[in-house]
Parts: C-alpha cells; sequence; structure tokens
C-alpha cells in the first residue's frame, strides 16, 4: 500500500428531482468535469417528508443523486450554477473532502 499515491479531491452528491437531471449534468459537463455517477430511485427523508424511491410511472418522478469527484477549482463554479436551481426547486448537494488513485481519470 505504500506505493499508492492518493491525490485530494472533492466528491459532490447531489440530489434533486429526476426531472430536473438533464440540467444537472449539463451544467456539470459544462463545467469541465469528467465523469459522474448517477443512482436512480433514491429513498429518504427530508424537510418535504419522506420520499419513496420505487419507480411510479416514470424516471422524471422519483429522486435522483449525482456523483462526481472534481478539483476542488470546480466546486464553487459549480454550487454557483446550482444556486439558482435551488431557488426554485428542491434538492440538496453535499461537498466533502475525498482522496483518489489514478488522478488522470478526474482532472483534465
Amino acid at each position: 500500500m505504500n506505493n499508492i499515491k492518493l491525490n485530494p479531491l472533492k466528491k459532490l452528491e447531489i440530489i434533486l428531482k429526476g426531472e430536473q437531471l438533464d440540467f444537472a449534468t449539463d451544467l456539470l459537463d459544462n463545467a469541465g468535469v469528467k465523469g459522474y455517477t448517477i443512482i436512480n430511485n433514491l429513498s429518504g427523508k427530508g424537510s418535504h417528508g419522506f420520499h419513496e424511491g420505487h419507480l411510479m410511472f416514470n424516471e422524471d418522478d422519483v429522486l435522483t443523486m449525482l456523483i462526481a469527484a472534481v478539483p476542488e477549482e470546480l466546486v464553487e463554479p459549480i454550487l454557483e450554477g446550482f444556486e439558482p436551481f435551488f431557488n426554485r426547486h428542491s434538492g440538496v448537494i453535499f461537498v466533502s473532502d475525498i482522496q483518489v488513485t489514478r488522478l488522470v481519470k478526474f482532472k483534465n
């Protein structure tokens, strides 16, 4: 394990309604994020009460999470891009410090 180099990045966990997924992926793509993971059908409880993760009519009606590992310099522009969105829609972004191997997968 001593030969493995770890590199600091920020992890963004973005939770929003599935119908807003295109907005979120466009914002991440335009910000230069190299990749992300999408998890659909989330369950949980928040300020709007309990939300079940089963598929109702289509994927637009469920909560979705995008997970992205980004360089620190991308965090502020991404959060600024989401600020007007979250003034009109429900959702949340969690930002945490992480370390990754293979930094080339996350930076240009």
